[in-house]
C-alpha cells in the first residue's frame, strides 16, 4: 500500500496489483485499482471524472477514425527497377532525390518509400517503391509536369530499367 499527502487532503491509498498476460503474442499489463482506499470525497471526484474522460476518449477514437477514412485522397505509386550497372551510389543518388521531391513540392501531401521484401518472387524485378498522397487531381497533375520533378527525371533517367505507375483514389 501507497500512501501520500495531496496539499492537506487526507492520506489516499491506491493498491497497485499487476498481472502479465498474453493477447495476440504481445506483453502487456492490466493494473488494477482498489477504489475502497480512496478516502476523499475530493480524490474520488477526480477518479470519477478521469474515468468519465477515458470512457469520453474511447467513445471518440472511431468518430475520428471514421471521419479520416471518409476522407478521400489520390495516392500514386511508382515502383522501380534499376539498370544492372547501377552503383549503389547511383541508386542511394535517385532515392535522395526522389526524397528532396517531397520536401520541396507542399502539393505532396505524404511520402514514403521503401525496398521489395518480399519473399513471394512476384516483383518482375521491381526494387524500389515510392508512395506519394495528393488531395486532388489538380495537385498530382501539377506534379507531374513540376520542373523539379523533371530534374528529377534526369537524374533517374540514366539508371531506370523498368517503372510501373499506379494512380488511385483510396476508397
Amino acid at each position: 500500500m501507497h500512501e501520500r499527502e495531496f496539499g492537506g487532503y487526507e492520506k489516499v491509498g491506491i493498491q497497485i496489483k499487476t498481472h502479465p498476460h498474453k493477447y495476440f503474442g504481445l506483453t502487456s499489463t492490466l493494473q488494477h485499482f482498489n477504489t475502497s482506499t480512496l478516502h476523499s470525497k475530493h480524490m474520488k471526484k477526480i477518479f470519477a471524472a478521469s474515468i468519465l474522460a477515458a470512457f469520453l476518449i474511447i467513445l471518440s477514437t472511431p468518430m475520428i477514425h471514421a471521419q479520416s477514412k471518409n476522407e478521400k485522397v489520390l495516392r500514386h505509386v511508382v515502383l522501380f527497377k534499376f539498370k544492372d550497372g547501377s552503383t549503389a551510389a547511383d541508386i542511394k543518388k535517385v532515392e535522395n532525390a526522389f526524397a528532396d521531391l517531397a520536401t520541396k513540392l507542399p502539393l505532396i501531401k505524404s511520402y514514403e518509400w521503401g525496398k521489395n521484401s518480399s519473399p513471394e518472387n512476384l516483383n518482375q524485378g521491381l526494387t524500389h517503391c515510392f508512395f506519394l498522397t495528393f488531395s486532388s487531381d489538380k495537385d498530382r497533375d501539377a506534379y507531374l509536369v513540376h520542373p523539379d520533378h523533371k530534374a528529377f527525371g534526369k537524374i533517374l533517367g540514366p539508371h531506370l530499367d523498368k517503372v510501373t505507375v499506379v494512380d488511385y483514389w483510396t476508397e
